[in-house]
Parts: structure tokens; C-alpha cells; sequence
């Protein structure tokens, strides 16, 4: 069931355009494991791993060049290498010899954007695959996977309680350790009440202003933080669009956990009955099923968006794939009927197809360009 055989075979598609392919994803979300299972099939015994977190093999990397360099293997793997930034050089100098054949396979807990040195070092030499925690079409479970998350150790989990104890202890993790070995100097529990502040927003428009006076901080530091928490996987920032229109339009984004099991981890929702009995239950479902939809039509960040307008129309979720604009709308019901917002964002944004996403199980026409799609049929894309 947990195969994952999708991103085994990106790693494949990377790797026949660039000498270097980059796991990037947060901790204990599957990616050493997935590293293993791609050398299991194509490099058997052709592979040497190297994890930064292990001292012993941190002390190998005295002199990185010298060591890559004589490695003999064809497939080196370099896990955690954010603890180690500045290798991004000397991976460069090593895949610009012509008579460097080997191939790099390197793991991060960290963005693009937080490894530095990553994205300008080894432009055009590199490729990148975001790993995720399991998805629907991975789990087949969708009210287990929405209480508990994809986290593979949380998902599969013996109990509701053991599940709740592995994800409270990843969160504490996270905060006291796995931050500051990235360099970031926050107080642990400065962090954990901005966190639990965001699961307030999750769903809405993220008010910066409103969270620094409550945390007697600078706007400017909320920001910071913010960014942290969407640059290691935690935090979706989905920002708005805005069309050629005299109407008045959102320009704030929405904010949303990644991940529905951190979220009600945070604020302590331990059952199913707890979760659809929560007054914010429509935003948590919102939430859940836009990870879904983004993530079974493979599109990126800078493809996904938003669109409001300040008195009478909005869109859940815009996606701009193969040329054409998708919109989504995420409604806990069931049976989704047509809205006039839903027209006005048709006509306005010039949708191509406008999908309303529910939990049931049949899949019907609401209008010629309007179809209604359970979460479970989204996922088999």
C-alpha cells in the first residue's frame, strides 16, 4: 500500500536529465526509506549512503571533495544535508567534470529556500521531488488519514492514542531541536504559541498584524516565523490571485497545515467525534482536501492560488495546469448545490472546469462546466 512508486519514479526522470536529484520533504516523512527502496531497484550494491546526523559519518566529511571524489560507487546518497549547506559548492565543481560519473542522490528536512545555497550552486544540474506524508490514493482511508495525517508513523499507528503521543512528541522534536539545528534561534515556546495561533487562520486570511500584538512581536518577525514554518513543510501559504477586474480583490493570503494530524495534534482533537463536532470542522475539511486535490494533479506552489473578492464571490482553490484554469470548492455536505459565487467566479476568472469537492461517493454534473467529485475519486488521478 505504501509502495510509493510515483516518486520512485520521478527519481528515475530525474536522474535521465541531471546528475543530482534532491528529496526534499520534513522529518520521518519517508524519505531515507524511499532512498532505499529507489537503490534496492536500481543500484543494488552500486550505492554508498552517507547520513549528516550520524557522527561518524559527519567526520567523514572533513574534506567532502576528496571523499566524493575516490568514492567508487555510482550512486552516492548524502541524507540530512541540510546539516551541511555548504556542500552545494562542492557538489558543483564534482558534477561539472566531464569524467564524474556518478549519481548524487541528496535528502532534506529543509526548502529550497532554507538550504541557500542549493538552488543558485547547482542551477540547472539539479532536480528536485517534494515527498509528502501519505495521501489519499496511498491510504484508501480517508477519515483515518484526515484525523491522524500522513506521517507514516502516525498513520500506522496501533491506537488513536499512540497516533496522538507520536505526533505530540514530533512537534516537540521539531521545535527543540530540529529548528535550531537549521540556525534558527527561536525560543521553542514562542514558536509553539505562534503555531497554535496559525491553526486559528488555518483556512482564512492570515492577519500578520493581529498575531504580533498578540505576541508582542514585530510584524516583520511574524513573517519570519511564518515563513520558517512554510520553508520545513509544516505551513501552506497559498496566495491570492487576481484578475483583470474592477471589482475589489483579496490581496492577503490564506494559511494552512499541511499536514491534518499536526493540526489537530495542536489543538487536541483526538477522535473523529471530536473533529466533527469542532466549530472550525468546515476549514479543517477545506484543508484537507485542498492537499489532496494539489497533490493529485502533481502541480507546484507558484500553480496554486486563491480568489475573493471584498463584497460577493471567491474560489477555494485556482490551479493552472496544461493551459488551462481549474477552479475548486471544498464543501462538508451532502449534496453540493450551485452557488451564485460559483457563477461569478466561472465568468470572472474564465474557468475552464469548476470541480466541487465532498466527502460522498457519487460523482454527478451540477451545470455543463460545474461537476461534483468525492475526495476519493479526486485521489485516483
Amino acid at each position: 500500500m505504501f509502495a510509493r512508486q510515483r516518486y520512485l519514479e520521478e527519481i528515475t526522470h530525474i536522474f535521465r536529465m541531471h546528475s543530482v536529484c534532491g528529496i526534499l520533504g520534513p522529518r520521518q516523512v519517508g524519505k531515507t526509506t524511499l532512498a532505499r527502496a529507489f537503490v534496492s531497484q536500481q543500484f543494488p550494491g552500486l550505492a554508498r549512503e552517507f547520513d549528516l546526523e550520524d557522527a561518524t559519518d559527519l567526520s567523514l566529511f572533513q574534506d567532502p571533495k576528496q571523499l566524493l571524489e575516490q568514492e567508487p560507487e555510482k550512486l552516492i546518497v548524502i541524507d540530512e544535508v541540510q546539516m551541511r549547506p555548504d556542500l552545494f559548492q562542492v557538489l558543483r565543481v564534482l558534477v561539472d567534470k566531464p569524467d564524474y560519473k556518478r549519481k548524487l542522490l541528496i535528502l532534506g528536512s529543509a526548502s529550497r529556500d532554507l538550504i541557500k545555497q542549493s538552488s543558485e550552486t547547482l542551477a540547472g544540474r539539479i532536480g528536485y521531488i517534494e515527498l509528502p506524508p501519505f495521501s489519499l490514493a496511498e491510504t484508501h482511508d480517508t477519515y483515518k488519514l484526515w484525523l491522524r495525517g500522513g506521517f507514516p508513523l502516525a498513520f500506522t499507528a496501533d491506537t488513536e492514542e499512540d497516533s496522538m503521543s507520536w505526533r505530540r512528541n514530533y512537534i516537540s522534536t521539531y521545535l527543540q531541536r530540529d529548528l535550531p539545528a537549521l540556525g534558527f534561534n527561536i525560543p521553542p515556546e514562542q514558536l509553539r504559541r505562534f503555531w497554535m495561533m496559525l491553526a486559528h487562520y488555518h483556512g482564512n486570511i492570515f492577519n500578520g498584524s493581529e498575531i504580533a500584538k498578540s505576541l508582542g512581536v514585530s510584524s516583520h518577525t511574524v513573517r519570519r516565523y511564518l515563513d520558517i514554518l512554510a520553508g520545513t513543510f509544516m505551513i501552506r501559504i497559498l496566495l491570492p490571485w487576481f484578475e483583470n477586474i474592477s471589482k475589489r480583490q483579496v490581496k492577503s493570503p490564506k494559511i494552512y497545515f499541511r499536514d491534518s494530524g499536526i493540526l489537530h495534534a495542536l489543538i487536541n482533537i483526538p477522535t473523529i467525534e471530536a473533529l466533527q463536532t469542532h466549530p472550525r470542522f468546515g476549514s479543517f475539511w477545506e484543508g484537507f482536501a485542498l492537499e489532496e486535490v494539489i497533490r493529485s494533479h502533481n502541480v507546484s506552489a507558484d500553480e496554486c492560488f486563491f480568489w475573493a473578492t471584498q463584497a460577493d464571490a471567491e474560489l477555494d482553490l485556482l490551479i493552472f495546469k496544461d493551459g488551462k484554469r481549474l477552479g475548486f470548492e471544498f464543501k462538508y455536505t451532502d449534496s453540493p448545490k450551485i452557488t451564485k459565487s460559483m457563477h461569478i467566479a466561472i465568468h470572472d476568472l474564465k474557468l475552464d472546469h469548476l470541480t466541487v469537492v465532498y466527502p460522498g461517493a457519487k460523482n454527478y454534473k451540477l451545470a455543463d462546466n460545474i461537476t461534483v467529485l468525492g475526495l476519493i475519486e479526486i485521489s485516483k488521478k
